[in-house]
């Protein structure tokens, strides 16, 4: 057995290959491969100590990963089959080791990792927080009409810049204020909010090495502007279509768009072989017949 500090541009596909592997839906054992590389390559993630993120390794052979997402002081165990052995050392290492700062270190664990969540308790680890992130079974049907005064953009004709703006306002960022002043965008890149937002914007521009963007859907009005959009990472390894992520314009919400924009990916992921497709906690999956997926769990130690 070895171990070895994850290195971003050498250990990106090594790391995706090990969570593909070792994926297993039913049995709840960890996060799927795109959680992990969407986070890591976009502009809301701070991988400035993705050097403490580690992998355990028999032989060649990867067996367990530890590493944080957003905020940094979340942390993710990925474990191989038959390693559950190891569940002490990769607890010590992430007490030890992994960003905790303030006291705000927590452990995000599924319901497959029991073994994980007895070595925390041992360490004084509690259980303070769960929810549920849906998942689509294809075995059902989903079938939501676009409105009228709406339409799907073509994949070829998708704008990136104008899904850049779509998201910034999708996610709430306008909302608070502190946003791009689009209208003085032109061709350069030179965009023109505060600086400390000007290169984390530009890096979404760049695709992660495992992009499948060409199954994006966006939604546009008659004015052709862009008003919803659901990215999507397609794993057939896993026959997984692992949507992330998804947003409307605030201005056009409660409308049905996500809805048929989610049905659109039904329909093109079945056809490619997909068994199963990502959604999230928030109730609007139960309404649309999302079901069984990831049990999450916070675990916080009693003295932070």
């Amino acid at each position: 057995m070895r171990t070895k500090q994850f290195q971003l541009l050498t250990d990106i596909n090594l790391v995706w290959d090990f969570m593909v592997d070792t994926y297993d839906w039913k049995n709840d054992c960890g996060r799927a491969a795109p959680f992990f590389e969407y986070a890591i390559t976009s502009s809301w993630m701070d991988t400035s100590y993705s050097f403490l993120d580690r992998l355990w390794f028999d032989g060649d052979k990867v067996v367990a990963f530890v590493y944080y997402e957003n905020p940094v002081t979340d942390i993710y165990f990925n474990v191989r089959k038959g390693y559950e052995f190891l569940a002490d050392e990769l607890v010590d290492y992430a007490i030890s080791n992994m960003p905790h700062f303030g006291g705000e270190q927590q452990f995000v664990l599924f319901g497959g990792q029991q073994f994980i969540k007895d070595a925390a308790a041992k360490r004084g680890f509690k259980q303070v927080y769960e929810w549920d992130e849906l998942v689509f079974d294809f075995k059902s049907e989903l079938n939501y009409e676009l409105p009228k005064g709406y339409h799907f953009v073509e994949p070829k004709d998708i704008d990136i810049v104008k899904c850049s703006k779509l998201c910034w306002y999708g996610f709430g960022h306008g909302e608070r204020g502190n946003f791009v002043n689009w209208d003085k965008y032109d061709d350069t890149l030179e965009w023109t909010p505060a600086k400390s937002h000007k290169s984390s914007l530009s890096r979404i521009l760049s695709p992660s090495p495992h992009d499948s963007s060409q199954y994006n859907i966006v939604i546009a009005d008659n004015d052709e502007e862009y008003v919803c959009f659901a990215g999507m990472w397609w794993v057939p390894q896993n026959k997984l279509a692992y949507m992330e992520p998804l947003c409307t314009h605030p201005d056009h919400r409660k409308k049905g768009l996500a809805s048929a924009a989610l049905s659109l990916h039904y329909k093109r992921m079945k056809a490619l072989g997909a068994s199963h497709m990502t959604g999230g906690g928030d109730p609007f999956y139960q309404k649309l017949d999302y079901g069984k997926g990831y049990h999450c769990t916070i675990w916080r130690k009693d003295d932070n």
